[in-house]
């Protein structure tokens, strides 16, 4: 039997990720940053009978994610690949931090590409695997004061869909997962705690995007949106010009 590698598992989805994958059987690698979080995890889902493996590790270092693989395929085969860390920053781009913008490139777009590079070839050479990389709504459009962000997502939403195609026939999926707001950690660390898109009451719970995406990556969907509300703004970008796109958007971010 292989692993299903998580990244970001400490909390939020990849943590829902995780349970939902413990309860279809499934031993799992999870790796984050936060030792002690991953061990809680860990411990909640042996008892329930999983093996559990855990590894540190920080995708932000350039050599974070090819040591991660290295790491886990020490573990055995990995059947699972679930790209799901993810960094963000609020703000003009002007003036947000830079490093914390190159560290978002770095976390949502490098590493998860180095991850999946070497999924797709141990995947391809077993003749089987899935990939969920977890991309967001904000890929499909451009998104003032959270430029970067919205960028990464649209990046890894182009890259599923196009290996993906790659793919077919191989016995490799790759699904996208593109969920909208969500209650996780996510607007504390990215230091959105006020802004408007908040307030309009549209959240999902981690368990329910969790869900989504893990049913629609077993039925090798290549991209999921979990959410009515999620859905329709994932097709309104191809009805409004790009000025009025981007106004509308920026009115979600605007602090209140």
């Amino acid at each position: 039997m292989g692993y299903v590698l998580i990244t970001g598992a400490s909390e939020g989805i990849g943590k829902a990720i995780a349970r939902r994958a413990a309860q279809d059987g499934c031993d799992l690698i999870l790796s984050a940053r936060s030792k002690d979080k991953l061990n809680a995890l860990a411990g909640e889902l042996l008892q329930a009978g999983r093996e559990v493996h855990v590894i540190v590790a920080d995708l932000n270092d350039p050599h974070g994610a090819k040591s991660l693989w290295a790491e886990a395929r020490q573990i055995g085969q990995i059947e699972v690949l679930v790209n799901n860390a993810g960094l963000a920053i609020n703000g003009p781009f002007s003036t947000t931090d830079t490093a914390r913008e190159e560290a978002s490139s770095q976390v949502n777009m490098i590493a998860p590409t180095q991850l999946m590079k070497a999924a797709v070839q141990h995947m391809v050479a077993n003749g089987a695997g899935k990939i969920l990389n977890v991309s967001s709504t904000a890929a499909f459009m451009p998104g003032p004061q959270m430029a970067v962000y919205h960028a990464s997502k649209s990046y890894v939403l182009s890259l599923s869909e196009a290996v993906a195609q790659e793919l077919a026939g191989s016995g490799v999926t790759i699904t996208a997962l593109c969920p909208g707001p969500t209650k996780t950690e996510f607007f504390r660390d990215a230091d959105m705690k006020d802004v408007r898109l908040l307030k309009l009451g549209l959240m999902m719970s981690a368990e329910s995007v969790a869900d989504a995406g893990w049913a629609g990556m077993v039925r090798g969907k290549r991209v999921v949106v979990p959410g009515l509300s999620n859905k329709v703004f994932s097709i309104l970008p191809r009805f409004l010009p790009g000025r009025v796109l981007t106004w509308v958007v920026a009115q979600f971010y605007v602090r209140s």
